[in-house]
C-alpha cells in the first residue's frame, strides 16, 4: 500500500512516546523498547540516551529497575489524546452558531508558550477567522466550558476568552465556512480509510517484523489525522466517509496492536529458548 510517511522512520524519543501512550496501562522495559527501536534502525545505544533525555524532561518516569512509564509532562495530553477511540461522542447537533476564542492580548514572543497554544486550538478544530480570533462550529462536547476547559488542559493558556458567537453577516458566514477544507477533508476520509482497509488485507502475506514496522507507521499516522480531525458539523462534511474513516483506524489499531503482541511473545520465547 503506497503512503506518503512509511518512508519516515520516527526518533527515539517519538518511538518510546508513543509507544507509551498506546499503552498507557503498561510500563515499557529497556528491553523491549531495543527491540522496538531495532525495528526502524534505531541503535541499543540510541534508545538508552531516549530514555534518559526523556526521563530528564519528565516525559518518562522509572517504575523499577529498566522499565518506563509516562512522566508527569505528558500524561495529562496523553490521557486526553488516548479518548481518541470514542471521539464520535463528542459530537453534538449544530445549531448554526460558534465557539470562538480570543488569544490577541497574550502575544507571541513566548514560543513554548504560542506552540501549546496553536497545539490546543488544533487539536479542538479551530481556524483563524482575525489575528488572535479563532473559531470553530459549537458542535462538540456538552457546553462551551468543556471546550473551554478542554482548551486549557491542553495548552491554551487560561488568560484567554473562550465564547459562543452567533448571528454573522451573509460575508462572515462565507468566509468562515471556507476556514476548513471541506472538500479535502472528504477525500482524504475516502483515501485514508482505504489504504488502511487494504493493508490490512495483505498483512498476513508480510513477516512479523515488516507488519510491526508498518502497522506502527501506517498506524500512527492515520490516528494522528484522526486526533486533529476538526470534527466539524455533518451539514459541512461527508459524515458517511468520516465515519468509515474512524472505523477503519480502530480496526486497524486492534489489528496492530495483535501483530505487536505476537511480536513481543515471540522476541520473550526466542529469550527463553537462548537462555535454555
Amino acid at each position: 500500500m503506497p503512503s506518503e510517511h512509511l518512508h519516515i522512520k520516527p526518533n527515539g524519543k517519538n518511538l518510546i512516546l508513543e509507544l507509551l501512550m498506546a499503552n498507557q496501562n503498561e510500563t515499557l522495559t529497556v528491553k523491549d523498547a531495543i527491540a522496538a527501536g531495532a525495528l526502524f534502525g534505531l541503535s541499543s545505544n540510541n534508545v538508552r540516551v531516549a530514555l534518559a533525555r526523556l526521563n530528564a524532561e519528565g516525559l518518562t518516569m522509572t517504575t523499577g529497575r529498566g522499565r518506563y512509564n509516562l512522566g508527569p509532562q505528558a500524561i495529562t495530553l496523553a490521557n486526553d489524546l488516548s479518548q481518541w477511540r470514542k471521539i464520535e461522542s463528542r459530537l453534538r447537533p449544530w445549531q448554526g452558531d460558534y465557539i470562538a476564542v480570543y488569544s490577541a492580548g497574550l502575544g507571541r514572543t513566548d514560543r513554548t508558550a504560542l506552540r501549546r497554544r496553536e497545539r490546543a486550538l488544533s487539536i479542538l478544530g479551530f481556524a483563524a477567522l482575525d489575528k488572535g480570533l479563532h473559531i470553530r462550529p459549537n458542535n462538540i462536547e456538552h457546553s462551551v466550558d468543556r471546550v473551554r476547559e478542554r482548551l486549557i488542559l491542553l495548552g491554551l493558556e487560561s488568560e484567554s476568552h473562550v465564547f459562543v458567537a452567533s448571528h454573522f453577516d451573509a460575508i462572515d458566514e462565507a468566509t468562515i465556512h471556507q476556514l476548513w477544507p471541506h472538500d479535502t477533508l472528504d477525500q482524504q476520509y475516502q483515501k485514508r480509510a482505504a489504504q488502511l482497509d487494504t493493508w490490512l488485507t495483505t498483512a498476513d502475506t508480510l513477516d512479523p517484523e515488516t507488519a510491526a514496522r508498518e502497522a506502527f507507521l501506517h498506524g500512527r499516522t492515520a490516528i494522528k489525522h484522526l486526533v486533529f480531525d476538526p470534527l466539524l458539523p455533518d451539514q459541512m462534511i461527508d459524515a458517511q466517509a468520516r465515519q468509515h474513516f474512524f472505523n477503519s483506524v480502530r480496526k486497524f489499531d486492534a489489528i496492530g496492536r495483535e501483530i505487536w503482541r505476537k511480536l513481543k511473545l515471540s522476541f520473550l520465547i526466542e529469550r527463553l529458548e537462548s537462555d535454555v
